[in-house]
């Protein structure tokens, strides 16, 4: 049996929305200005790679792009796959919108019209990791810049759990081989105490 892959799988920098708290879904905001920095950072915790890949989302190819450019590896590859989940009427909505417009719907647990089941994201994330693995090859390593409800699905799948609430930036690895999907150790390439936007004058 070859050796599988091992990929750094890795949510995207704080965007625009992130920072209004903002439920997302397959809308696109930009990063902020301190999801940049974020990603800045981060490249400075990260070693080599044979490739980068990311969702196509801007917030998270534009985190992709900056980790590549720090790290002198690209062109940053790009696959719609790894999208974040659709949020469906959720999306572009705050907490308390939501609580407005759906009443309880939070706290029980309920979905709105429009998102997308769990199979559903599973089935085309893993099928991006495939192809991630299949381009870098048997011991080849690729870091993924993708969004948190991808990661939380591929960890609910293969039963790890977290201990912490993933941050952006905040990540794991995967190994991936044919026939194979594993979760490796918990990632964080940002620590929120030294990344801070700095005062407006």
């Amino acid at each position: 049996m070859s050796e599988p892959s091992r990929l750094l799988v890795v949510r995207h920098g704080q965007s625009t929305w992130n920072a209004d708290g903002r439920w997302q879904g397959t809308e696109n905001p930009p990063l902020s200005t301190l999801g940049v920095r974020q990603a800045h950072h981060a490249a400075r915790h990260l070693g080599g790679f044979d490739a980068v890949v990311a969702s196509d989302l801007e917030r998270a190819s534009v985190t992709a792009t900056i980790l590549a450019d720090e790290l002198g590896i690209g062109p940053v590859q790009t696959d719609p796959d790894l999208r974040e989940r659709c949020a469906g009427e959720y999306q572009g909505l705050t907490r308390p919108e939501i609580e407005s417009r759906f009443p309880g719907f939070l706290v029980e647990g309920l979905l709105p019209p429009g998102w997308e089941e769990d199979h559903h994201v599973l089935e085309r994330a893993a099928g991006a990791l495939a192809r991630v693995a299949l381009g870098v090859g048997p011991g080849g390593t690729a870091l993924v810049v993708t969004h948190g409800g991808v990661i939380h699905t591929l960890e609910r799948a293969l039963d790890v759990h977290r201990s912490q609430r993933l941050p952006n930036l905040g990540g794991r690895w995967f190994t991936v081989g044919p026939g194979h999907l594993g979760a490796g150790d918990e990632v964080l390439l940002v620590d929120e105490d030294e990344v801070t936007v700095p005062n407006q004058l």
